[in-house]
């Protein structure tokens, strides 16, 4: 557990200007010294510790994914507190006013992994609890570099998290590599596993083994489920997914089942075709990893009805489940190779040919801004 007396005597000095890697379209991305803006009520300013690249920040570079442009990516991101605006906490005369999403204060010092929406609190849609589809949402590291919100990506020296953003602290017991991922990735699981029904005994079959379909094999093992199968077409994945949980691996979606419950992370239409039809009757399917355009999946209204399918999607988090991804990798830390998952940071000088081509099979990569 962090103590949140932690540097207790530290306050917040302003912080003049920072390097960003600001994206301006195709392969032109490069480090460049910015001022910061000033701080607002409630706003909160990190320093960068590691930051981790995510899919779907190369399918924007290579674009497949449409986002502003100019822009500064990155939403996998851990950082310290390094100040907060003039009615924020840790500094003299405000402290106590900024709190993490399970009511902790925040403090200059804290470690702190962030959401990556930002929802707006008062649309009907966050009124009623979902406010990853806020209607006005505004997101970690996808913001137009013209934007009220220039430093809002991971893959800079600091990040100004503005006022009202689900923040999260990061206890001691886990490295930056493992609290990185948390912030996109884990969460995201935690997200999927709570619309899952009940994973303990059930027959759960995961398809894709990137970072979030590991993760999500480490959480039904986790839970308890009796089988996990793991489908990917990559053997080192699959070969991995073994070491996190799995009972099973396939190279592509057995015809045998049946299973309980689907998760599905590959974004592979023909893979989720496969895989409906060895859901059992009351199958769940949750689907998590279809985000860019894909061919048509048909699903027989008869059999649905017939088998008693349930077919949901999750699409980013709520700010609750910040705290279940960190609270899942500590109790989980010792029990899965976590760190076999996150290569060894390279400095942030070098995020434009991470962001162009993977330099290898690990299912993410990092840098560091100092």
């Amino acid at each position: 557990m962090t103590n949140l007396t932690q540097h207790p005597e530290r306050t917040a000095d302003r912080v003049e200007h920072t390097l960003a890697a600001i994206w301006r379209g195709g392969d032109d991305i490069a480090l460049e010294a910015v001022p910061v803006p000033p701080l607002g009520p409630g706003d909160v300013l990190v320093r960068v510790r590691l930051a981790t690249i995510c899919g779907s920040d190369r399918h924007t570079v290579s674009g497949r994914r449409v986002q502003p442009c100019p822009s500064v990516l990155g939403h996998e991101t851990v950082g310290e507190i390094v100040a907060f605006g003039t009615e924020g906490a840790g500094g003299a005369g405000g402290a106590g006013k900024v709190r993490a999403v399970d009511g902790r204060e925040l403090r200059i010092g804290l470690r702190v992994i962030w959401s990556v929406t930002l929802p707006c609190g008062a649309c009907d849609r966050c009124l009623a609890g979902i406010t990853a589809k806020c209607r006005s949402l505004r997101k970690a590291g996808h913001e137009a570099w013209d934007s009220d919100w220039r430093l809002s990506g991971g893959y800079a020296q600091h990040v100004l998290l503005p006022r009202g953003m689900p923040i999260a602290i990061v206890g001691d017991a886990l490295t930056d590599a493992l609290a990185a991922p948390a912030a996109c990735a884990t969460a995201t699981v935690m997200a999927v596993a709570e619309r899952a029904p009940r994973l303990a005994g059930k027959r759960v079959v995961v398809v894709g083994a990137g970072m979030l379909g590991l993760t999500a094999v480490a959480a039904a093992a986790s839970a308890g489920a009796s089988s996990v199968t793991a489908v990917d077409p990559a053997a080192e994945r699959r070969e991995l997914a073994r070491q996190f949980g799995a009972t099973d691996v396939r190279q592509t979606m057995p015809d045998t089942g049946p299973y309980d419950v689907l998760l599905e992370f590959s974004g592979s239409s023909a893979a989720l075709q496969e895989g409906l039809r060895t859901l059992d009757v009351q199958g769940v399917a949750v689907l998590a990893g279809a985000v860019l355009p894909d061919a048509p999946v048909a699903v027989g209204p008869e059999s649905v009805v017939r088998r008693h399918l349930s077919i949901v999607g999750v699409h980013n988090y709520e700010p609750r489940h910040l705290t279940a991804a960190l609270d899942f990798l500590e109790e989980t830390r010792d029990r899965f190779p976590w760190h076999e998952l996150v290569a060894e940071p390279v400095p942030l000088e070098e995020i434009g040919s991470l962001l162009i081509s993977s330099p290898g099979t690990k299912p993410r990569y990092a840098i560091t801004a100092y």
